[in-house]
């Protein structure tokens, strides 16, 4: 039975926490490997930059379909599900690094700021326009190909930790909101727990509990960062995975909709009605 494929971080050149490639590399290299389409949908265990330098075409993240062209950068959290095109007409570099290379060799204000460009909840996986992009691969590619690789992951580090700084600001034409750390940190905690745990509970109560707060200030956090509710984002977020399923597995909607914490197909079927507006059948029949 087919399910969305997890990719987890494997470099054929050792590296353990950070790769740089070109896009004709990575096709060439997956060729090799009969495991791994990049072209149907799969969730990544990584981060990844998708930097478009030639020509123009688009790029799956979550179901959403984005034109890409020079100047573009897809970017995408550990988590998401992507696909590249079939036969795509554009040339690029992807970047992927793993959550513990940020964690290790990032500052801690940067992480903060990064931890916003890459969540997907609040921020669109796309940013067009950037003019800093041939800057940002010349010095990746010049220091990870120096032969002195003294204090070299400490420098690669640094490029792309500014790198992603000028990318988010880039993609704020306001002012970034200076939201209330606590808020921030209650906020992320509570969409990692969603993540784990929207199978087993849907109770904004009961994520309240894990958290330590009360419902009504977890709605306040969550409308901060979202402009919707606690218990949309959960909905939301099983709405999402739902569709991730959907189009990309050949499970029946009965196992789809045990999988994402459904006992009863009937109310798994409500519930996908009242948010999308058709039932899991009819989304699948017009895929």
């Amino acid at each position: 039975m087919n399910t969305i494929p997890n990719i987890t971080f494997e470099s054929s050149e050792g590296a353990t926490d950070i790769e740089f490639l070109s896009l004709a590399e990575m096709f060439s290299r997956i060729k090799k490997d009969p495991n791994h389409n990049p072209k149907q949908p799969h969730r990544i265990s990584f981060f990844a930059l998708l930097i478009i330098t030639e020509g123009e075409g688009e790029h799956q993240v979550d179901l959403t379909h984005y034109s890409v062209r020079k100047g573009c950068v897809i970017k995408i959290a550990k988590g998401q599900v992507h696909a590249f095109q079939e036969n795509p007409n554009y040339k690029g570099y992807l970047v992927v690094f793993t959550e513990d290379f940020v964690l290790r060799y990032f500052s801690k204000s940067s992480i903060k700021v990064i931890s916003h460009l890459y969540n997907y909840h609040i921020s669109s996986p796309l940013v067009e326009n950037s003019t800093f992009n041939d800057f940002f691969l010349e010095q990746l590619n010049s220091e990870l190909h120096r032969e002195n690789s003294y204090a070299q992951k400490e420098i690669v580090a640094k490029i792309l930790e500014l790198y992603l700084l000028r990318l988010e600001r880039h993609a704020h034409i306001a002012p970034i909101k200076n939201y209330n750390k606590q808020h921030q940190t209650i906020f992320m905690n509570f969409k990692d727990l969603v993540e784990k745990n929207y199978t087993n509970t849907r109770n904004v109560k009961d994520y309240a509990d894990m958290l330590f707060v009360s419902t009504k200030h977890l709605n306040l956090v969550v409308k901060e960062f979202t402009f919707t509710t606690a218990k949309n984002f959960i909905d939301n977020f099983v709405i999402l995975e739902t569709k991730r399923a959907i189009v990309s597995t050949d499970k029946s909607l009965k196992e789809i909709g045990f999988a994402v914490g459904f006992d009863e197909v009937t109310n798994f079927t409500k519930f996908f009605k009242k948010h999308i507006g058709t039932t899991p059948k009819e989304f699948k029949a017009a895929i």
